[in-house]
């Protein structure tokens, strides 16, 4: 890290590291505010926050699998994961937010973001793969199947594009509906086909500011 105090380069870098974190949860970008855009990006190496009142997730899917990329300093990571799917959700009153630590001359960079804080108007998503490693939350399931092997899911099923991510024998979970109030979330990355996200807010800090500590 201790080149990060030479050159302009260091500061594309800064560039480079901000926007795929917050690209990899389909949440930056013009359009999005707007209507509906597909996500389709490698893991940046930044774990990021997630808050949320609620998230009413439908045909919910869940199993392990790995999230693997680059970390700030280049090198090759790999993270166990679970994948939360659900084949189309609505969550209200979201807050993310990703800590970019030592950017040169400021220090610490938090970067903020909120959508559908007016519950009559939620981010809604279809074909939404979360890669979570750590979520708490009060829950609740309507005909759940737990013990499921995760190659016969069915829809929403796998995450296309990282089966070979995933022991198809191993264990998995399903359910109808999946209710999910005061969430807080860590995950390396979101995917979803479409991510509609209501009353967009973008603000950047000095220092740590995070949706929730710990």
């Amino acid at each position: 890290m201790e080149s990060l105090a030479r050159g302009k380069t260091r500061w594309k870098r800064f560039a480079l590291v901000m926007v795929p974190s917050v690209a990899a949860t389909a949440a930056i970008g013009i359009g999005l505010a707007q209507g509906a855009l597909a996500a389709s990006f490698s893991i940046s190496g930044q774990e990021f926050k997630v808050t949320a009142d609620s998230l009413v997730g439908h045909d919910f899917v869940q199993y392990g699998s790995v999230a693997s990329g680059k970390n700030l300093e280049g090198n090759s990571f790999a993270e166990p994961v679970a994948v939360s799917g659900f084949s189309r959700a609505t969550i209200t009153n979201m807050c993310q937010s990703v800590v970019t630590p030592k950017v040169p001359f400021i220090g610490n960079v938090s970067l903020e973001l909120t959508a559908g804080t007016d519950p009559d108007n939620p981010v809604t998503a279809k074909d939404l793969y979360l890669d979570v490693s750590y979520l708490e939350a009060d829950a609740e399931f309507s005909n759940i199947d737990i013990g499921v092997a995760a190659g016969s899911l069915g829809a929403p099923g796998i995450q296309p594009g990282t089966e070979e991510k995933v022991n198809p024998h191993g264990f998995a979970q399903r359910a109808d509906l999946a209710t999910l109030t005061d969430v807080k979330q860590k995950a390396w990355a979101t995917t979803a086909g479409t991510f509609k996200l209501s009353g967009l807010k973008l603000k950047l800090h000095k220092g740590t500011k995070e949706c929730f500590p710990g």
